[in-house]
């Protein structure tokens, strides 16, 4: 079974930069193609950016410029790299294989102040 862990999250100010970890464990992290999904308060949760197995990388374009996924297939392990960060991000913060019917994790809050 697929378990998702995601760290990293915060509070910071606006401006400030974050960098968010997700531990995949019980698959084959490799093959995945990975997404970090957000939802903030009152909202249905979105696709933040993917990234496939061979390191292709897709924003949302609300985030495109200031975020920036990763993955090291070793450690199995996607990371969020967040800079120039606003307070309409402050949201929970998930990682996902795409298409792979895996739960979700339980998510990094980030919380960001004007």
């Amino acid at each position: 079974q697929v378990q998702l862990v995601e760290s990293g999250g915060g509070f910071v100010q606006a401006g400030g930069s974050l960098r968010l970890s997700c531990r995949v464990s019980g698959g084959i992290f490799s093959i995945y193609i990975m997404a970090w999904y957000r939802q903030a308060p009152g909202a249905q949760r979105e696709v933040v950016a993917t990234i496939t197995s061979g390191g292709s990388a897709d924003y949302v374009d609300s985030v495109k410029g200031r975020f920036t996924i990763s993955r090291d297939n070793a450690k199995n392990t996607v990371y969020l790299q967040m800079n120039s960060l606003k307070p309409e991000d402050t949201a929970v913060y998930y990682c996902k294989p795409v298409g792979r019917g895996v739960d979700w994790g339980q998510g990094t809050q980030v919380t960001v102040s004007s």
